[in-house]
């Protein structure tokens, strides 16, 4: 990662065409400025300036560099003057970002809580996928991600893993597919059409690794990266889906579907994760008690009703 006091010397060296000048504005020797400009261009891997007699020219690199520096330290101009003339009962400001694997409705559920705070809040809300918002909370543009699992190990990004809970999942049809499914449940899965949630959602294997177990082989007739879109075919019939059972009822009312058989063994699990060890933002914290209990009451209340079944 790029050292923005370095990129800050060499910014205020163009700026004053040399050194020397650079040096007395920034109240630093010339040894330590100039030293400080090579362990940048070291970083970079490029020459910054060349030496054209006794003066210090721009390279084509250093050019494109001082452009970036200068959008950067505009920038940081501009937040602090928006710093000090910001209201003093402005609303908490807390930026989170969903993965896209995560269903609407789940997420929803999620960040309410933050909202009934005592002190006001606005949210703001970024849909993505993991990778990418992982980026963004490495960078502090955002302040939380809402994921279907802990951090990827291809992911080199350094951050912290607080889970919030789990459930099992639920299968949906619609009316009229539910109808032509034989036998009970899981068994008439076997050769059923299935929506399978894509390569990137940590539940699929999970899904396919238990029908495995059973001998049971659906016919795959759609991946679904996005979970929400999934719904939407299942509601015409085209295949079953499944869904976190902790939000069944919400999915049967909303997409007019209905619960053909729910397990236990499939687990859906949800995760907070930050930049910090230790939860500090109030509406992080907020989230992370609320999920707990509400994921907590769903475990129980799905193990009572799948209390007996042989193989569901």
């Amino acid at each position: 990662m790029i050292n923005y006091k370095h990129l800050y010397y060499f910014w205020m060296v163009a700026k004053e065409g040399g050194i020397a000048r650079a040096s007395e504005r920034l109240h630093l020797t010339p040894q330590t400025i100039s030293g400080q400009l090579g362990l940048l261009e070291e970083s970079l891997g490029e020459n910054l300036f060349s030496r054209v007699g006794r003066n210090l020219e721009l390279t084509e690199t250093g050019r494109l560099v001082l452009s970036y520096a200068d959008e950067i330290f505009s920038l940081g101009g501009e937040l602090e003057e928006m710093v000090r003339n910001l209201p003093g009962d402005r609303p908490l400001l807390f930026k989170v970002g969903v993965a896209d694997v995560v269903p609407k409705s789940i997420a929803y559920r999620l960040l309410a809580p933050a909202l009934q705070l005592p002190e006001p809040v606005r949210i703001v809300c970024r849909e993505g996928a993991i990778d990418s918002l992982l980026a963004e909370l490495a960078v502090h543009r955002i302040d939380l991600v809402i994921a279907d699992g802990p951090i990827p190990a291809t992911v080199n990004v350094r951050g912290f893993n607080h889970p919030l809970g789990e459930c099992g999942v639920t299968f949906f049809a619609a009316p009229a597919l539910a109808q032509q499914l034989e036998g009970v449940f899981p068994d008439n899965l076997d050769g059923t059409p299935l929506l399978l949630p894509g390569e990137t959602t940590v539940v699929r294997s999970r899904l396919l690794q238990w029908m495995d177990g059973l001998h049971i082989h659906p016919r795959i007739v759609g991946e679904f990266d996005d979970s929400a879109l999934m719904k939407a075919f299942g509601q015409t019939g085209v295949g079953v889906f499944i869904a976190p059972t902790a939000i069944a009822k919400e999915v049967e009312k909303q997409y007019g579907v209905q619960p053909i058989g729910q397990t236990e063994e499939v687990r859906e699990e949800f995760y907070a994760i930050s930049v910090e060890r230790k939860i500090s933002h109030p509406a992080v914290a907020v989230i992370s008690e609320t999920a707990r209990e509400w994921l907590a009451g769903e475990k129980a209340s799905s193990s009572k009703r799948s209390k007996g079944r042989k193989r569901a």
